[in-house]
């Protein structure tokens, strides 16, 4: 797997419900460099809060999986989302886990969180994974319709809830999309 350079501003014309940004250029999607680190870090807290990872788990995922580590730049050191997917070496399967999907809260609902997980997914195909997994809150509806709308379905019984997933009282659903097209 080689990690080719991505980067490329948002055509704001072609995504769902469009709303300009005053005195804004659009945000660039591109690979995360190492220098992103701290306003990941930023971004994370900002958006996950109490659940956000640790600092160092973010260098460390950084470090095995940069090829799937996308990220929204605004420009001048400011990072509006990013998607993480994780994958396996191909002598244990060909899956891979979307680990983390996140925009800030005043850029959603413009089509970031689904042209960031477009491009990790085309990515994906393309490095030969098969099956992606994520988890989501089942409360989080804009999410659940997000992952619907790109083919994701619940996985296991109950619709792919899994009750306290993350510890007490944190469910989680899985849902799971194939990549193969049915093969």
């Amino acid at each position: 797997m080689t990690a080719e350079p991505l980067e490329r501003a948002l055509d704001h014309e072609h995504l769902t419900q469009p709303r300009p940004f005053p005195d804004a250029l659009p945000p660039v999607l591109r690979t995360a460099r190492e220098s992103d680190l701290p306003e990941l870090r930023r971004l994370d807290e900002e958006v996950f809060q109490e659940v956000a990872y640790p600092g160092f788990l973010l260098r460390q995922l950084f470090d095995m999986y940069a090829e799937h580590f996308l990220v929204l730049d605004e420009g001048g050191g400011r990072l509006r989302g990013y998607v993480l997917a994780a994958t396996t070496t191909p002598a244990l399967g060909r899956d891979s886990w979307i680990l983390g999907l996140c925009v800030t809260r005043d850029r959603r609902r413009h089509g970031f969180g689904r042209e960031l997980m477009t491009e990790v997914l085309a990515r994906l195909r393309r490095d030969g994974i098969e099956r992606v997994r994520l988890t989501v809150e089942p409360a989080n509806d804009a999410a659940i319709l997000l992952y619907h709308s790109l083919g994701f379905v619940p996985e296991g019984p109950e619709a792919g809830l899994r009750r306290d997933y993350f510890g007490p009282g944190m469910d989680r659903q899985v849902l799971c999309l194939d990549l193969t097209g049915g093969r």
